[in-house]
């Protein structure tokens, strides 16, 4: 039955009480899981952000190229001499080459941010983890 809480907020340690085994500390044990569990979740809810926030901007972007490119058709149609209208064309492409390429560039760097975010949240935890065996294996030689 589901009473709202998680696994690791259960009192996990009477459900072990009749499995004892000497020199095992349940609640270190449950203490270094949820941790792991919390740095997951962390890591996983920047991922999301990421995520959403990449999308969020891949819209505008997209919303920004078709208006420029519904300004630079209006543009276009109206009368004029070709030569014109050629070089209209040309400054026009070269500037939605530079905007795609700094788009891209943008997304690149946001990407690059959230992974770097998130890994270092799991890097952190599993080096705490390392340490915490160190400590249990030092206590439990005691």
């Amino acid at each position: 039955m589901n009473n709202g809480k998680g696994f690791f907020d259960m009192d996990v340690s009477k459900a072990f009480a009749g499995f004892a085994i000497p020199g095992l500390d349940v609640e270190s044990l449950l203490s270094s899981q949820r941790k792991n569990l919390e740095a997951f979740t962390q890591a996983n809810q920047l991922a999301v952000e990421g995520a959403q926030a990449m999308a969020k901007r891949q819209v505008e972007i997209i919303t920004a190229a078709i208006e420029e490119a519904s300004t630079a058709l209006r543009d276009l149609t109206q009368p004029g001499a070709p030569e014109e209208k050629l070089a209209k064309n040309a400054v026009l492409a070269k500037s939605a080459y530079e905007k795609a390429l700094a788009a891209v560039e943008e997304l690149s760097e946001l990407f690059s941010k959230t992974n770097h975010e998130a890994f270092s949240v799991i890097n952190k935890r599993v080096t705490e983890s390392f340490e915490e065996l160190r400590d249990y294996a030092a206590k439990a030689k005691k």
